[in-house]
């Protein structure tokens, strides 16, 4: 194995979403792996699991939009310092400014190699463009990746594509007993219930499609099914709410809840039948849900945009249906629903594609070869070889 990194990993906070979960598998990996794993944030939920898995978590302000977050520039200096950081991993804008801020401020030869990750399609202005800083700098799509060099005329040799994955060991239907899938269903209220469950994960936020996806049940009401929309609420002022009255004018009453976070997802996917991930008025950039919801066997509805045409195989493991169609969203969703023998064919296919091709394994081992990648070149020019990475 390569020399023993310290690689720090700085993030808004550790509440939860797709960025938090690969700031943590990364962590645990690292730590498994012998090297020193420590996460900047401002907190939050998922610390202690975080630390249990090996890393060490220090609290700053370094997502704050305040001038709060100055300070933390300091308090990273001093941290890189002290304790001799071989890659500093920025995920996130703030963060990022905050981090580059920091070790410009540090003699060259005293400073971390730099990785940046581009975890979606950023606006295009100078306060995204810290995210190109990176020596290198990893797009978690194909479609990411094509983002970056379109609009910030980045070389190709500087970008690593490196999907994110799902935990084999946590997302396996077989690991999932009947009492946690019971317990689901009673959180859910839906015990005892025969019907079609379709399941959308994600934040109750205007970018998941939630109202494409309620639009196109209004036109399933005669068909049994019943939705769980899951997500924390990202909007406090009402967007739920208006859902919920959307559903209502429909005459959806009752047949859609809101049930709030989850904390069993592998759970969730094994209570549900129907897995969808509706985004239309922006794509995911890799659509993570889709991923978990085939490695559990179910089958997918996802719009065909974005990393859903990287991870769903339409007409073999889900659907893919164009954003912002709740008609074409139904014509899936009806197809989905009365045909149970496609659903389980589909499940099946989808949990052999993306075991093969998305492991979280694979994203960690990827991510850490970058990380030593980045060490041996320094080595190489410390002792006079260039070598050219290819």
């Amino acid at each position: 194995m390569s020399k023993r990194l310290t690689v720090v990993q700085m993030l808004p906070d550790l509440e939860s979403g797709g960025v938090e979960r690969g700031t943590l598998e990364v962590g645990a990996y690292l730590a498994r792996s012998g090297h020193r794993s420590i996460v900047v944030s401002a907190g939050g939920r998922l610390v202690k699991q975080l630390e249990n898995e090996g890393s060490r978590h220090i609290t700053l302000p370094v997502g704050a939009k305040t001038l709060s977050c100055l300070p933390a520039i300091f308090l990273v200096r001093k941290l890189l310092l002290r304790e001799k950081v071989n890659i500093l991993h920025l995920r996130s804008r703030l963060p990022a400014w905050v981090g580059y801020l920091a070790i410009k401020s540090l003699p060259a030869a005293l400073r971390p190699h730099v990785v940046t990750t581009f975890h979606g399609f950023y606006s295009i202005n100078r306060y995204s463009a810290v995210m190109t800083k990176g020596e290198r700098i990893i797009a978690i799509s194909n479609i990411v990746a094509k983002h970056i060099q379109t609009h910030y005329q980045v070389p190709e040799s500087r970008i690593r594509v490196i999907h994110r994955g799902i935990d084999e060991r946590l997302f396996a239907p077989e690991l999932v007993d009947a009492g946690r899938i019971e317990a689901q269903k009673k959180q859910w209220g839906l015990s005892g219930n025969s019907d079609p469950v379709l399941l959308l994960p994600g934040r109750i936020t205007g970018l998941k499609g939630h109202e494409v996806f309620i639009n196109s049940l209004a036109q399933l009401r005669h068909l049994p099914w019943h939705a769980v929309c899951v997500g924390d609420i990202e909007n406090k002022s009402g967007f739920q709410k208006s859902l919920r009255h959307l559903a209502e004018r429909l005459g959806l009453e009752g047949r859609v809840r809101f049930t709030g976070h989850c904390t069993d997802m592998p759970a969730a996917y094994m209570a549900s039948d129907i897995s969808v991930s509706a985004s239309s008025s922006e794509a995911e950039a890799f659509g993570r849900v889709a991923v978990e919801a085939q490695a559990m066997g179910k089958p997918i509805v996802a719009t065909a945009h974005g990393g859903s045409l990287e991870t769903v195989l339409d007409g073999q493991t889900g659907w893919l249906v164009p954003p912002g169609n709740p008609e074409a969203m139904a014509m899936a969703l009806g197809e989905a629903i009365t045909n149970p023998a496609k659903r389980v064919l589909f499940g099946k296919n989808g949990r052999r594609w993306v075991c093969a091709q998305f492991s979280t394994e694979e994203m960690c081992e990827k991510t850490v070869r970058l990380y030593n990648s980045l060490i041996k070149k320094q080595a190489d020019v410390k002792t006079g070889y260039d070598r050219t990475e290819r």
